[in-house]
């Protein structure tokens, strides 16, 4: 049970890290409102990866010849290495990659957004400098004869062709969204390898080196940093995100009224 759950918080950590980069860089597919097929399915696969991981333990394999019950450890070398890689040396990578390319796709986003800026402002200065340009309105020819005038009333006015795609206003929003949501990004990525490297570099260390003697009390230490690693996630997420920190308020205001 111990490994099933600490495999799924940190299969959970790289699923909201796959979520995070469809939202960023495929933000016409991602809908925020309901939760859709994908986000079900990166659930489900979350915690049968997780049980897959843990499924060998169910079936005996830490029961072998000579081990103290009153210990909770693993016994077979074999299992620690497979389990290891299994849940931190795949996902961690997989983790950084997505990230790199949530922020790059920002980064290229946000160039984006000062060029247009900035050809924005060098057309308001054109025309600033065509306005200075023309005669003053004094020089204009005088107005036209009421009749002139009717008759070119009674024209119909063209529709506006001008019509935003609103694909693009919504990417536009959806971007500078996401953009304040990766902020807390770091703050994740770094609170989770600061908790969970310690204690799987020892876990392999002592199963693949019998010269080397790792004190009991360090394992313990590092077993727990990683076991805190799974409280400070809603922490670190009420702190730095304000969706997450108003659904928590009204959660709570449910909960006490």
């Amino acid at each position: 049970m111990d490994v099933m759950l600490c495999t799924a918080s940190i299969f959970n950590l790289c699923a909201i890290s796959v979520d995070r980069f469809i939202a960023v860089l495929i933000p016409l597919n991602y809908n925020r409102k309901h939760v859709d097929l994908r986000q079900m399915v990166l659930l489900a696969a979350t915690w049968i990866l997780a049980l897959a991981v843990a499924s060998p333990i169910m079936f005996g394999i830490n029961d072998v010849p000579g081990r103290d019950p009153s210990e909770c450890k693993l016994e077979n070398d074999d299992y620690v290495l497979y389990s290891s890689v299994c849940s931190f040396f795949i996902p961690c990578p997989i983790m950084l990659l997505l990230y790199c390319g949530m922020f790059r796709g920002l980064h290229h986003w946000e160039e984006a957004r000062k060029a247009k800026l900035r050809s924005s402002i060098q057309a308001c200065r054109k025309l600033q400098e065509a306005a200075a340009s023309l005669p003053p309105l004094a020089s204009l020819p005088p107005p036209l004869p009421p009749i002139i005038e009717r008759e070119q009333s009674d024209v119909p006015d063209e529709p506006s062709t001008f019509n935003p795609d609103p694909h693009k206003r919504k990417r536009a929003k959806i971007n500078s969204r996401e953009r304040k949501a990766m902020k807390v990004l770091p703050v994740v990525v770094g609170a989770f390898l600061f908790c969970w490297t310690p204690f799987f570099v020892l876990h392999i260390l002592r199963a693949r080196c019998q010269d080397c003697h790792i004190p009991p009390a360090l394992m313990s230490v590092v077993t727990w940093l990683g076991y805190v690693n799974s409280a400070l996630n809603p922490v670190i997420y009420t702190i730095f995100n304000t969706e997450f920190r108003n659904f928590f308020k009204k959660v709570l205001h449910s909960c006490c009224s």
